[in-house]
């Protein structure tokens, strides 16, 4: 009889452990962030970017975002394409030239920058990158700036994480986006980079498109490649 109650007692043990029985602890299962939380842990390394021509004048602006402390940095290619100087104006306000563009890809319409290294000890704040690759209905944010100094956040679901449109890969999100956006970071649920704002589909109204990491993975140096 006591072995038959030892035997109960250790299988409401292991029900009552659940999903943290195969080793994942509490402190691993990291609860989802809102919209406001990701923004306030992401912002900071988010940022305003011109592209100038050879006369000065502004030919397009969009937005970046930092990937290491150092200077490495995003931003979709389009926003950068053709410009004779980019200029970049950080979350603080500090306009920061020039900002060179290391590596890009047409194609997927991904940019890695390098901006000068920082003046200051620390460096400059960064995004963590998500390794995971997105599902169907993931949430995600969006952050950007259609204007200098008014960046905003944006919400909603992955709707297509590995779609074909015009022959290559793309991630296709609700999140409303908006002119200035593009290059901007899309955020998962735990305040990691899981893609760069590209740009819309004139054929699905309220869907956009986001650079996914693997194509972004593909321009980074290797010590800052994560997992495709």
């Amino acid at each position: 009889m006591k072995k038959g109650w030892i035997a109960v007692l250790a299988l409401a043990a292991v029900l009552a452990a659940g999903p943290y029985a195969a080793g994942t602890t509490q402190a691993e299962r990291q609860a989802p962030l809102a919209a406001d939380d990701s923004y306030r842990l992401a912002s900071s390394a988010v940022f305003y970017l011109r592209a100038l021509g050879a006369d000065g004048t502004v030919g397009a602006t969009g937005t970046g975002v930092m990937l290491s402390a150092r200077g490495d940095a995003a931003t979709a290619y389009h926003v950068v394409k053709g410009a004779a100087k980019l200029e970049a104006v950080l979350a603080d306000g500090k306009t920061v030239s020039p900002v060179k563009v290391v590596r890009y890809d047409e194609r997927t319409d991904a940019a890695v920058l390098e901006l000068p290294a920082p003046k200051s000890g620390g460096g400059y704040p960064f995004v963590a990158r998500r390794a995971e690759k997105l599902e169907h209905g993931d949430a995600v944010y969006a952050i950007g700036y259609p204007l200098k100094q008014t960046p905003i956040v944006t919400q909603g679901i992955v709707s297509s994480p590995d779609a074909v449109v015009s022959g290559r890969s793309r991630v296709l999100i609700d999140a409303a986006i908006a002119s200035g956006m593009s290059g901007g970071p899309l955020l998962d649920e735990q305040g990691r980079l899981a893609g760069i704002i590209s740009g819309s589909l004139r054929t699905m109204a309220g869907i956009h498109l986001a650079v996914g990491m693997a194509d972004l993975n593909a321009l980074l140096p290797d010590g800052l490649r994560t997992a495709d």
